[in-house]
C-alpha cells in the first residue's frame, strides 16, 4: 500500500488562500466604487401629451372569457394626473396598457405591434383591477406619428 505524505498539504493550502487573497485584494484595489444611485423623480405626465415606447401585444381573457387582444407601451416612469400619482408605486408606472375602443383602433394598432410608438395621452388612469398586466390604462389615446 502507498502511503501519502500529508505534512507538506496545509502548506499548500496556506499558499493557495494567500495568493487568493492578494489577487483579491489587488483587484479591488484598481476597481472605483460606484456611486449611490437616487430614485429619480418621475416626469409628470399632463392631459394631451405624447406617450413614446415599443407597442407590445398580449392575449388575454375579458370579464366575459372571451380571449382578446391587450395593447401595451413600455415607457419611462409617468406621475400621472392628480388624482392619480404615483399609483401606488415607488417611481410611478412604467407600463401603460392601451385600452382600444373599437375595431378601427384595433386594426390600427394591430399595424404597429413591436414598433416604436408615439401616444397623444387624453385620459389615463391607475390599474385597478386584478388580473391587469400594466400599472396604469390610457382608455383615450390617439397616434401621433407612424415611426419607420
Amino acid at each position: 500500500m502507498t502511503r501519502y505524505d500529508l505534512k507538506a498539504l496545509p502548506i499548500w493550502a496556506a499558499a493557495i488562500c494567500a495568493a487568493g487573497l492578494f489577487a483579491t485584494a489587488a483587484s479591488g484595489a484598481t476597481e472605483t466604487p460606484a456611486a449611490p444611485t437616487t430614485p429619480v423623480a418621475p416626469k409628470t405626465m399632463k392631459i394631451g401629451d405624447v406617450l413614446t415606447g415599443q407597442l407590445n401585444a398580449m392575449r388575454s381573457r375579458d370579464a366575459k372569457g372571451k380571449r382578446t387582444n391587450v395593447y401595451q407601451v413600455v415607457s419611462e416612469p409617468r406621475r400621472l394626473p392628480a388624482p392619480a400619482g404615483l399609483c401606488n408605486l415607488e417611481t410611478g408606472p412604467e407600463t401603460f396598457e392601451i385600452v382600444v375602443a373599437n375595431d378601427a383602433q384595433a386594426t390600427q394598432l394591430k399595424k404597429l405591434v413591436g414598433k416604436e410608438v408615439a401616444l397623444k395621452v387624453a385620459e389615463v388612469t391607475c390599474a385597478e383591477q386584478a388580473g391587469q398586466m400594466s400599472e396604469a390604462l390610457v382608455t383615450k389615446w390617439s397616434v401621433v406619428t407612424k415611426p419607420n
